[in-house]
C-alpha cells in the first residue's frame, strides 16, 4: 500500500493510492462469498459455483464493483489519517486502475486545508455592547412566567374575546375545493397570539359557543406552501368552546410558587440578575464573533469550493439533528417550510464561510503566537468533559486516543487565541 500527495492550485490535492495486488485478489473473492448464492448453474448447487467458474462466464469485472468499494472504504480513512496535508473536504474518487494480477489504483480529488496570509490582530477596535437590564425586560421576563403559570377557566355566558383560548374545528376551501393541511377538529387556539394566518384570530372575536360561520384571509405572499402563498380562501369554522386565561396576582405568593424566594422584590431582583448574566454571555460571544469576523476581513485567504461544501453538509447535518431534538425530521421540516435540501443549502452557505474562515483566523493565530496548550490546560478540559459526560477521568483518557486528544490539544489553542485577541482588543 502506498500513496503519493500532488499539490494542485486553489488549496486541492490528488492523492493516489495504491493497493497490492493480493489484497485486490481478496477483496474479490470477499466478493465472490458474498454474491454466490444468487448465481444459478446446471451442475452446479445453489450457492457451490466456483469463483473461476463464474468470472469465466461473465467476466473477471463481475465482481470488481463489490471489491473496489471495500478497497476504498478501507484504505482511504487509513491513507487520509497518514496524510501529512489536512483533509478539508470529501473525497471526488477514480479508479485508475482495477485489473486482475494487478495493485489496485485509486486517486481521491481533496481539498487541503488552505493557507491564510494573517491581518492584524491585536488592537482591533470594536463597539461596545450594553448589557444593562431595563425595566422593561425584567417585567416582560416576570410577565412571560405569570402568563406559563396561568389557569384556564371555562366560560360560556359570553362572547369570545382577545387573549381567550378558544376550542374549534375549521375547514379550509379555495375556490371551493378542500385543500391539504386546511382541516382541524378539536383546535386550541389563543386569539390574538397570531398563530395563524393574518385576520383568522379576528374573525373568530365576538362569536359565541356554537357558533358557525365563515373566516376569510388571504394567504401572504411568502406563505411556506407555494401553492397557497398570496391566494384567498375560506375557512368554514364552529367554535367548541371558550375559556379565559386567568393570571396569578404578582405578588409574594406569585413569588413563592415560581421562586426560591419569599418576597416579590426578592424574585425581581434575581430575576434582573439572571437577565444580566445572560445579556453579559451573549454579548461576550458577539464581541468574539465581532472581532474574529474583522480579522478574517483583513486576512487574505482562497477557499476551496469542496471545503464550503463539506461545512454545508456539516451544518446541514447539524440542523437535522436539532429538528429531531425538536420532534421533527428534517423531510419534515423542508416540507414545512416549503423549502428543498438544495435552498437549504445555499442559505446555509455564508455561514459555512464564516465558520471555515473563523476556524482558519484562529489556527493562524495559534502559529503567529506560538500557542502550545500547557498539560494543566489539557487536564483541566479533560475534567470538564468527563463531568459533562458523567464519567471517570481516569476512563475518559483511556477511550482518547492520539486523534481525539490532538483535536483536543487544537481546540484549547483555538480558545487561547481568541482570548488572546479579546484580551487585545479596543472597546469603543
Amino acid at each position: 500500500m502506498s500513496l503519493s500527495v500532488e499539490k494542485l492550485e486553489g488549496s486541492m490535492a490528488k492523492l493516489t493510492i495504491e493497493v497490492p495486488a493480493e489484497e485486490f485478489v481478496k477483496a474479490t473473492t470477499t466478493a465472490y462469498n458474498k454474491q454466490k448464492s444468487k448465481f444459478s448453474v446446471p451442475g452446479f448447487r445453489k450457492g457451490k459455483v466456483p469463483q473461476a467458474f463464474i468470472e469465466k462466464m461473465y467476466g473477471p469485472e463481475i465482481f470488481y464493483e463489490d471489491a473496489a468499494n471495500a478497497l476504498i472504504n478501507e484504505y482511504y480513512p487509513k491513507e487520509v489519517e497518514a496524510c501529512e496535508e489536512e483533509i478539508t473536504s470529501n473525497p471526488e474518487i477514480d479508479v485508475e486502475q482495477i485489473e486482475k494480477g494487478k495493485p489496485f489504483i485509486f486517486t481521491a480529488l481533496v481539498a487541503v486545508k488552505p493557507e491564510i496570509k494573517l491581518g492584524e490582530y491585536k488592537g482591533i477596535e470594536i463597539e461596545k455592547v450594553d448589557t444593562e437590564v431595563s425595566e422593561d425586560e425584567i417585567m416582560a421576563e416576570i410577565l412571560k412566567a405569570q402568563k406559563e403559570n396561568s389557569r384556564s377557566v371555562p366560560v360560556e355566558d359570553r362572547a369570545a374575546k382577545l387573549d381567550d383560548e378558544v376550542t374549534i374545528n375549521f375547514d379550509g376551501y379555495m375556490n371551493d375545493e378542500p385543500f391539504e393541511g386546511g382541516k382541524g377538529e378539536n383546535y386550541k387556539l389563543t386569539l390574538g397570539s397570531h398563530t395563524f394566518i393574518e385576520g383568522f384570530e379576528d374573525q373568530i372575536v365576538g362569536k359565541n359557543i356554537g357558533d358557525k360561520f365563515d373566516v376569510n384571509v388571504t394567504f401572504p405572499e411568502d406563505y411556506q406552501a407555494a401553492d397557497l402563498a398570496g391566494k384567498p380562501a375560506v375557512f368554514k369554522c364552529e367554535l367548541l368552546g371558550i375559556n379565559a386565561i386567568e393570571l396569578p396576582e404578582l405578588d409574594d405568593e406569585f413569588a413563592g410558587e415560581v421562586s426560591e424566594f419569599d418576597t416579590f422584590d426578592e424574585y425581581k431582583e434575581d430575576t434582573k440578575k439572571m437577565l444580566q448574566a445572560k445579556k453579559e454571555r451573549s454579548a461576550k460571544t458577539e464581541k468574539e464573533n465581532k472581532l474574529v469576523d474583522k480579522i478574517a476581513e483583513n486576512s487574505e485567504v482562497e477557499i476551496p469550493e469542496a471545503m464550503i461544501k463539506y461545512n454545508q453538509e456539516q451544518m446541514f447535518d447539524e440542523t437535522a439533528q436539532s429538528m429531531m431534538y425538536q420532534g421533527l425530521n428534517i423531510e419534515q421540516y423542508l416540507k414545512l417550510t416549503g423549502t428543498t435540501k438544495e435552498e437549504l443549502m445555499e442559505r446555509i452557505k455564508p455561514d459555512a464561510i464564516a465558520r471555515i474562515k473563523a476556524g482558519l483566523v484562529l489556527d493562524a493565530v495559534v502559529e503567529a503566537e506560538k500557542i502550545v496548550p500547557t498539560e494543566e490546560a489539557i487536564d483541566e478540559e479533560i475534567k470538564r468533559m468527563a463531568e459533562n459526560y458523567q464519567m471517570e477521568v481516569d476512563k475518559l483518557k483511556e477511550l482518547m486516543g492520539d486523534k481525539e486528544m490532538d483535536t483536543l490539544k487544537r481546540d484549547i489553542a483555538a480558545k487561547e487565541a481568541l482570548k488572546l485577541i479579546v484580551d487585545n482588543c479596543k472597546e469603543v
